[in-house]
């Protein structure tokens, strides 16, 4: 990679969030406080799947690998903001800022697969009753998130290999906390449409494909359901997906409010604050959607809190 403009390069500026340098202190302690919180709360559910016996299963072996990827997700970016805001310095070093933006496609990536994996398994297990065990069974199980890793960690590293052709043109200014790939591309002094083909491309793939797969199996599932005569039947049906259907609404409702905004907007401060939704309080709010909603884990967590086996 050689910088533009024949000028010495060796690093980015994140511009961060817009916010006052009086209210720094107290977004701080909220920032530090909802990466603590999703910690913290994804590690319960991960702690909760993997003792209770009653929880070994497909449904809840997909759940503990998105609390992983989604702990691993959130600390891509969260703590290198916090450590900026500290120092009030802006500064990632070019090779600190491609690594972070492999991590953040490999892991946002990784949360696009495992809900439809999690939309999969439901299909079949209220379309397909009898044969669950036997479709689900562990090693499919494993093989399903194996390919899931394999797939996002090419596209990760295609992207970052892309990059390493492009030159940069000062200011090198992000205007995010995080190094996002199309607003690295936007800096480019090189001609980057390959890397747009390789962007848009991957997105249609990685993106929008497990959206369409998760749409589909909906409208599977909410066929299956619509033929069950009983109303209890129809609701313990429905009740096994609705946490599911929670986070899918969220995690792809703040994220499409992100990357379906005009080209102009990831030049402004509006993208950086639209992408805290996405980036900090889906990952923050997912175990509290699958706790509250969810019986098995409620008592599951009870079980491990008071040390019950």
């Amino acid at each position: 990679m050689e910088p533009g403009n024949d000028t010495q390069f060796s690093e980015f500026i994140l511009l961060g969030l817009p916010i006052e340098k009086d209210l720094q202190p107290f977004f701080f302690g909220l920032f530090l406080s909802m990466y603590l919180i999703t910690i913290f709360g994804n590690l319960l559910i991960i702690l909760a799947t993997t003792t209770d016996s009653h929880l070994h299963t497909p449904m809840y072996f997909f759940l503990s690998n998105l609390s992983f990827c989604d702990m691993l997700f959130i600390t891509t970016t969260v703590p290198k903001m916090l450590v900026n805001m500290q120092k009030q310095s802006k500064a990632i070093s070019y090779t600190g800022c491609l690594t972070q933006m492999s991590f953040f496609l490999l892991f946002s990536g990784l949360d696009d697969f495992f809900l439809a994996v999690m939309a999969y398994d439901r299909l079949v297990a209220i379309c397909h009753p009898l044969h669950y065990m036997v479709i689900m069974n562990p090693k499919h199980c494993v093989l399903l998130v194996l390919a899931c890793w394999i797939l996002t960690a090419l596209h990760s590293l295609l992207h970052s290999l892309m990059m390493l052709r492009l030159s940069f043109c000062a200011p090198w200014e992000i205007p995010n906390f995080f190094c996002d790939l199309n607003q690295i591309i936007q800096l480019s002094c090189s001609d980057f449409i390959i890397n747009y083909i390789v962007m848009y491309s991957g997105a249609v793939v990685l993106g929008e494909g497990p959206l369409a797969w998760i749409l589909f199996s909906y409208s599977k599932i909410i066929s299956s359901i619509c033929v069950i005569s009983s109303a209890q039947g129809k609701y313990k049906a429905f009740s096994t997906c609705a946490s599911h259907l929670s986070i899918v609404s969220l995690f792809y409702g703040t994220s499409i409010g992100v990357y379906l905004t005009p080209t102009a907007s990831y030049k402004t401060h509006s993208n950086a604050a639209a992408s805290v939704m996405y980036t900090m309080v889906t990952p923050m709010l997912n175990p509290f959607i699958y706790s509250l909603r969810n019986q098995d884990i409620k008592g599951a967590l009870k079980r491990f809190l008071m040390g019950n086996p």
